[in-house]
């Protein structure tokens, strides 16, 4: 695989690149084991009959191969990069369906623990996350310099546990009422900008570019990733309609940055009111169309979309320093933003 310079147009074909690189990851893997992660990666349904589908490749994996193309215009020595970081994401995700009790949805294919069982679950988590340093090996055969593989997988690992580090804080905060703004920015950068981060620097490592390309292509990949969890989080609360009903709103009461600006700049009534629905022990629908407009009040969705747009812009400055056009960060950032 190697292409021109990094457009938009290119994505369909690093993700058709990424998933025959994954499944060179998978072969010679035979097993229970290996149906259950074939089975969350969608090759397969809950029988083993064999799926014709795709993988659905995150952004986070897409950044290494953007990075690379940008970078070099060849994006075949970052694949195994992408692999890893996509089996990282599915590794997740697998424990994180145990954690939250996420069964899946009339859409959804049922979770790897609802068929299976919690213990089984984790077990699979547990292979996915070993399957991605494994794929990172594959950078050898890419007569990629073995230092250079030694330092990308040191920082996967570290990635990793940054990852857990951001888990762990987004789960204490549950149990917290007051949080401030500038903590949850930073559980953010650790739970969400820490992979892509790590994925756009090693997709230019593994390009040959400079120890300070590098540097500003992680930071660039960290305030991406920070920018489309805060996005999330507006989603999450109004919705593609606006209204707020959305699952993970009825399912849960996590405190994001919305509702976490209104706790900390709403008056003593909005601040109490708040508390009060999210002390309830389940949220009913007119709950959530209280909470948004108790959000309305203090501007909280504006609020968190300048908050995105500033760091967003930072992004942009990063990658303007290491010669990238600001088009084509413009186009990339589009469609993260805009499309995940």
């Amino acid at each position: 695989w190697s292409f021109e310079i990094f457009t938009i147009d290119k994505l369909p074909e690093y993700k058709s690149a990424v998933n025959e690189e994954l499944k060179e990851s998978f072969s010679g893997r035979d097993g229970f084991l290996y149906d259950l992660l074939r089975y969350h990666l969608g090759w397969t349904d809950q029988y083993g009959q064999t799926q014709d589908a795709l993988v659905d490749i995150r952004f986070q994996s897409m950044l290494a191969l953007c990075a690379a193309d940008l970078m070099s215009g060849d994006i075949e020595p970052a694949l195994p990069i992408a692999a890893a970081v996509q089996l990282i994401c599915d590794f997740m995700d697998v424990h994180g369906e145990v954690q939250a009790g996420r069964v899946g949805s009339d859409v959804e294919r049922p979770t790897i623990w609802w068929i299976w069982g919690p213990a089984q679950a984790i077990n699979a988590g547990d292979g996915l996350h070993a399957l991605a340093r494994s794929a990172m090996m594959r950078l050898s055969t890419r007569s990629i310099e073995p230092s250079k593989i030694l330092e990308s997988v040191r920082l996967l690992d570290n990635t990793c546990l940054t990852l857990c580090e951001g888990q762990y804080i987004d789960l204490t905060f549950q149990d917290q009422v007051m949080i401030r703004s500038s903590d949850y920015v930073e559980m953010v950068s650790k739970k969400s900008g820490s992979l892509s981060g790590c994925s756009a620097k090693l997709g230019a490592l593994v390009s040959g570019s400079s120890r300070d390309a590098c540097a500003a292509i992680e930071e660039f990949g960290i305030k991406l990733g920070i920018a489309w969890q805060l996005k999330r989080d507006v989603d999450g609360l109004w919705g593609d309609l606006g209204n707020g009903i959305t699952p993970d709103n009825l399912l849960n009461k996590k405190k994001t940055l919305p509702l976490i600006h209104a706790l900390e700049t709403g008056s003593t009534a909005v601040k109490r009111e708040i508390t009060g629905i999210y002390m309830k022990r389940v949220l009913e629908p007119s709950d959530i169309s209280r909470v948004l407009e108790l959000l309305d009040e203090v501007d909280a969705k504006s609020n968190a979309l300048q908050v995105i747009d500033g760091i967003l812009d930072e992004a942009g400055k990063s990658m303007l320093s290491c010669g990238v056009d600001s088009a084509k960060t413009d186009e990339l950032i589009d469609w993260v933003i805009g499309n995940n």
